[in-house]
């Protein structure tokens, strides 16, 4: 499972290097399962992806972002959760913002993302990779220029790196959530919209960045009265994080110790792998350190 893990992530790396004016393409081609925008480069990373796994011969269930459940061959063991280009956007632009997202877990009835065993990120733009699963410990990495996991230490927030989440989310309401957040640290530490949920966490365990904010799920649970702001800046559809976003790198930050849990504080390992409808979508608050995980969770204006 692990050759199989790397080599469809390699796979679609090489296809997406390669293909330079399909990745750089910003017109909307249609729309993924979930509702979000899928752009020309998603196509090629989701065919690719397929027309890999097909060839490989082996049985094994797949669930894409914009294809969802597919089998191959025939009572696969695992099923592979992927997010061909968890970054769109910044793939679009040609950015270092996008990852492909890999991860691995026993096929049943509901996985959940507890049961991922096996995870990689690997960066679009640059080809740098983390990998891990559960018959080793810690973190597999190839490309960084430091040693990977390289957790920060930051504990205030008005010192932090940190990144947040727009795409779907009304900007009025999280301003209202975290705008004293952003005056506080965007000086004295600094404040990065990457759209990729993927990225944004893998930083934290390269030492990047100290934490990662997405909350717009805590929002609306609370707060339904606020959903058709969702579903209009959403274009109709609630648009905050699946599974297949954060499947891979939540493994992993767990693996490299980053404090990474949903905006009440509660483990992301219960989320279903193969759900996207809005009551399976979640949340995310994740930090070098726990003080700073803390904070966030008890300064954000809920």
């Amino acid at each position: 499972m692990r050759a199989l893990v790397q080599g469809v992530a390699d796979r679609i790396w090489q296809a997406v290097r390669d293909d330079r004016a399909t990745r750089s393409g910003r017109y909307v081609e249609g729309t993924t399962a979930g509702g979000d925008a899928e752009f020309p480069v998603d196509v090629l990373a989701e065919r690719v992806a397929w027309d890999f796994l097909q060839e490989s011969g082996v049985s094994v269930a797949v669930y894409t972002e914009s294809e969802g459940l597919r089998i191959i061959g025939e009572d696969p063991s695992h099923v592979l959760v992927i997010d061909p280009i968890d970054g769109t956007r910044g793939a679009a632009a040609d950015l270092e913002m996008a990852c492909v997202s890999v991860a691995a877990a026993r096929y049943g009835p509901a996985p959940v993302i507890a049961d991922v065993e096996y995870a990689m990120l690997k960066e679009v733009k640059t080809g740098q990779w983390m990998y891990g699963d559960i018959h080793s410990d810690g973190i597999e990495s190839g490309g960084y220029p430091d040693p990977v996991p390289s957790l920060g230490r930051t504990e205030e927030t008005e010192r932090m790196f940190w990144s947040l989440e727009f795409n779907g989310h009304p900007a009025q309401l999280m301003i209202d959530a975290y705008g004293h957040l952003v005056d506080a640290s965007a000086n004295r530490g600094g404040v990065y919209v990457f759209n990729s949920a993927s990225f944004s966490i893998s930083r934290i365990i390269t030492g990047q960045m100290d934490a990662y904010v997405d909350i717009g799920n805590r929002l609306l649970r609370d707060r339904p009265e606020t959903e058709s702001d969702f579903r209009r800046v959403g274009h109709g559809s609630i648009l905050h994080l699946f599974p297949y976003d954060i499947a891979a790198s939540v493994f992993l930050a767990e693996r490299a110790g980053v404090v990474i849990t949903d905006a009440y504080g509660a483990s992301l390992g219960d989320m279903l792998l193969l759900e996207i409808d809005p009551g399976n979508q979640r949340s995310c608050i994740a930090a070098c350190t726990p003080a700073l995980h803390a904070a966030l969770l008890s300064t954000i204006r809920w």
